[in-house]
């Protein structure tokens, strides 16, 4: 016959006839106990003082029942006391930098002649060192009503890309409503910033609100920098949650436990939504995660709750959530940029300026599709239209004073500062600029300035004179007149004035005499 321990319904039926002055065997055969035992009880009912008219409570069954059921303690068997004799090289081999397998402990005492049976080891390190114990756990009172939402990606499985034709993996975003276990799944091809932003407001548009708070899984997409504490979140990520009004607290890292509402999800929309489907494409996906969350897992029966999620969703959860949104949010890009000596920053393929005072440093640049920000420290210190890879958007205000000119590259000026130095000057600088491209001889045009400083408005403009008589417009040239005109010592101060100089001889040139028609007089002789 095999061991039978009583309960305490057993125990309070047999003290109960024993009051009834039943004797024993007629309380072992109603009961169903064994004779030795029901005497067993009685005998300890009469030892604790147990009266016919005291009512049977808990404290006093409990006090029968120990003096009868309590046992001592066996002794350890031999191979408990062969490992208690290792017990402190068997922890430290369990608790090392890396911990040894169990198997591995095992054969290494064999090697040691401490020979045992494995079960009899497991049974000794779970006992004595606590070894792979199980840890109690705590049964967390739910968030209030559209509190929290958890979210987490799940891999489901492969799909083939409409785009390319091959098969790929798809993911799925999933969110669940934390009270009401009210669930959104959004596939998804990527598992980026832009994929889960997207897959969030879909979630919102879904629900019909948004919680108050967030709690993410430890994503790179969502978390920069992950911490228990003090958890950084990716800048573009932080301005969603800003530009929507949440609050986000990312689940630990390797913590799934943190969001275990969503983490228990992942296998059940794996197997009940997308296994053996067929889907034509991403879309069609997208569309059939919809209607099975809200028709199919939005309508059964919770396994913890017992409740359908739908109904509790609809009746308490979504009055208490925040509106939805109205428009779809921009993800930006963020990055750190350096200022180039040309004043201009490199976000996303295309230039845009910054003022003279952030040369060479560091700022932060955030990019969305209309704005660009650039950011020195906490001071917005310049903002710029979004222009595609290849263009820039140049302010020429962020150029030093007198510099603006030389980036735009306008000829009116050139030609003004030329005529200020004398006619022909800005007769010569005309005749340089003149063309289809005239900013493609600029540095032409700054070359004869320079002259003009170099060697004085007056000279420059006499030999610019000169050149354009003869036609000559080369730089160049002038530049080699000047230098060998000009004369040893400092210049007076009168030179920079515009005077009109005699033109140049000519290398070749004749007198005018020279062309003259000379009368030749007639000979005189005898002969005539």
């Amino acid at each position: 016959m095999s061991f039978r321990e009583l309960t305490m319904v057993d125990v309070k039926e047999i003290l109960r006839r024993w009051q009834a002055s039943q004797s024993d065997r007629k309380i072992a055969r109603e009961t169903g106990a064994d004779r030795k035992t029901v005497k067993r009880y009685t005998e300890a009912a009469k030892t604790v003082g147990l009266q016919a008219t005291q009512a049977l409570d808990d404290e006093v069954i409990a006090a029968v029942g120990g003096l009868v059921q309590a046992r001592e303690a066996l002794p350890p068997g031999k191979a408990f006391e062969l490992l208690a004799v290792h017990k402190d090289k068997v922890a430290g081999w369990l608790s090392g930098k890396p911990p040894l397998r169990l198997t591995k402990v095992h054969t290494l005492l064999e090697r040691d002649g401490v020979v045992v049976p494995y079960t009899t080891l497991r049974r000794y390190v779970m006992k004595e060192l606590d070894w792979r114990k199980p840890e109690g756990t705590i049964l967390l009172d739910d968030p209030p009503m559209g509190q929290e939402a958890q979210v987490d990606f799940g891999l489901m499985g492969k799909l083939v890309d409409e785009t390319t034709g091959k098969r790929r993996n798809l993911w799925a975003l999933l969110v669940m409503l934390s009270a009401s276990r009210y669930m959104f799944v959004w596939p998804s091809w990527f598992q980026t910033t832009e994929a889960v932003c997207e897959g969030l407001d879909a979630a919102w548009a879904f629900f019909g609100g948004m919680p108050h708070t967030l709690v993410p899984d430890n994503m790179s997409s969502v978390v920069f920098k992950a911490d228990a504490l003090a958890p950084v979140l990716i800048d573009a990520f932080a301005d969603y949650a800003q530009a929507r009004g949440l609050f986000v607290d990312p689940a630990r890292a390797a913590h799934p436990k943190d969001k275990p509402k969503v983490e228990n999800q992942v296998r059940y929309v794996r197997d009940n939504w997308f296994a053996g489907e067929h889907f034509v494409d991403l879309q069609h996906a997208k569309d059939s995660a919809r209607h099975w969350c809200a028709e199919v897992a939005g309508t059964r029966v919770h396994g913890t709750t017992r409740k359908v999620p739908r109904e509790v969703f609809e009746l308490q959860e979504k009055p208490a959530m925040l509106p939805p949104p109205t428009e779809p949010f921009d993800v930006p890009l963020w990055v750190d940029a350096k200022v180039h000596p040309d004043h201009h920053v490199q976000v996303a393929g295309g230039l845009y300026s910054v003022p003279t005072l952030y040369l060479q440093k560091w700022v932060r640049v955030r990019a969305d599709k209309k704005t660009v920000k650039v950011y020195s420290g906490l001071e917005l210190v310049k903002m710029h239209g979004r222009v595609k890879k290849g263009e820039r958007s140049t302010d020429v205000a962020d150029y030093p004073e007198g510099k603006a000119k030389y980036a735009l590259r306008t000829v009116d000026g050139v030609l003004a500062k030329a005529r200020a130095h004398g006619i022909h000057t800005g007769r010569y600088a005309e005749r340089i600029l003149e063309g289809p491209l005239p900013w493609a001889r600029m540095r032409q045009a700054y070359a004869l300035l320079s002259l003009c400083e170099k060697f004085g408005a007056a000279r420059v403009e006499a030999v610019c004179q000169s050149a354009l008589s003869f036609d000559v417009v080369d730089v160049k040239r002038i530049t080699g007149m000047l230098k060998k005109a000009m004369t040893p010592g400092k210049p007076s101060d009168g030179e920079n004035k515009v005077i009109q100089l005699p033109l140049l001889a000519p290398r070749f040139a004749r007198p005018v005499e020279h062309f003259t028609t000379q009368v030749t007089k007639p000979k005189t002789g005898g002969d005539q």
